[in-house]
């Protein structure tokens, strides 16, 4: 497990307390209560340094563009180390990325792309928001909002570079769960190769029918695959502590059997739980429950 306590890509901070509420909720004992995860051994190797978890820029375009530029280096190295390096174990550790906002996939992609170098990977990002921004398309300028473009490749070139970007094929990324899409946002997505499937969509068996044959096509052509999962793609009724709370998003239930079903036709290298963000009055206890249940889904014996 390792922790990126981030929120430089928006307009207000939070998310860069997540890593820590987690563990003080006793998140590694609570994994570790879960069935499919009993026996494993979680390793908690802290946070990547980071100099302020957020700072205020009005920029309209990229927020903290210089700051994220410098983070992500960091985030990808604390990554790589530890997954042990290029010279580990034949059979090394799995990623736990507990964030922190969203760009912190980015810089996981490319660790596990630094780990792997000859391994082609896929993704599947499950987030209620599509966060494939570019600069010239983005009507807020957070940079949160634009890491799944970044890692394809696509945006500022000084921060897809920072996170080695394209560290996958579009052909190989899914987006899940995504019901509220900026429409530039939303028509680049519909031009690509990227599969996707709305919360609606997954709510019902042919939707989880397609998810299935997508993830096996995938499957058997990629060495690996990392699930993304910004947890405002839960829906708000469910009681996630995010910083973004959506109507209309997935049950707990549905993400959980979506991510079986991609860790059943896939070889997870890593799961990364993002946006826990404390809120007045939210039951951090329950939301930490539903992040290991999550995360056991993704990681856990079936």
């Amino acid at each position: 497990m390792v922790g990126s306590p981030t929120a430089l890509g928006g307009h207000f901070p939070g998310m860069d307390k997540g890593p820590n509420a987690l563990r003080q909720m006793g998140f590694l004992e609570r994994l570790q209560a879960r069935k499919g995860l009993a026996g494993m051994s979680i390793i908690d190797n802290g946070d990547a340094p980071i100099e302020a978890g957020w700072a205020v820029d009005d920029d309209p375009f990229m927020k903290n563009r210089q700051r994220i530029i410098e983070y992500m280096p960091r985030l990808i190295v604390h990554v790589h180390r530890a997954l042990g390096g290029k010279d580990a174990a034949t059979v090394p550790p799995r990623l736990l990325m507990v964030g922190g906002d969203c760009t912190s996939h980015a810089a996981a992609m490319a660790g596990l792309k630094r780990r792997f170098p000859d391994s082609r990977l896929a993704i599947a990002w499950f987030d209620a928001h599509g966060d494939f921004n570019i600069p010239t398309t983005t009507p807020s300028g957070n940079v949160w909002g634009m890491p799944f473009a970044m890692l394809c490749g696509r945006g500022d070139p000084a921060l897809v570079a920072s996170v080695s970007g394209p560290t996958v094929k579009e052909e190989d990324a899914a987006l899940l769960g995504a019901q509220v899409l900026d429409e530039q946002e939303s028509r680049m997505l519909a031009a690509s190769p990227i599969a996707m499937f709305g919360s609606g969509m997954l709510a019902g068996p042919a939707g989880l029918a397609a998810l299935e044959t997508w993830a096996r096509v995938v499957g058997d052509r990629t060495d690996g695959m990392y699930i993304a999962f910004d947890l405002d793609a839960i829906d708000e009724s469910e009681g996630v502590s995010v910083a973004m709370p959506e109507p209309k998003g997935l049950s707990v239930w549905t993400a959980t059997i979506a991510i079986r079903l991609l860790a059943a036709t896939n070889k997870v290298v890593g799961f990364g739980p993002t946006a826990t963000m404390p809120r007045q009055g939210a039951d951090l206890s329950k939301h930490a429950d539903i992040v290991a249940q999550l995360t056991e889904a993704a990681l856990g014996r079936t």
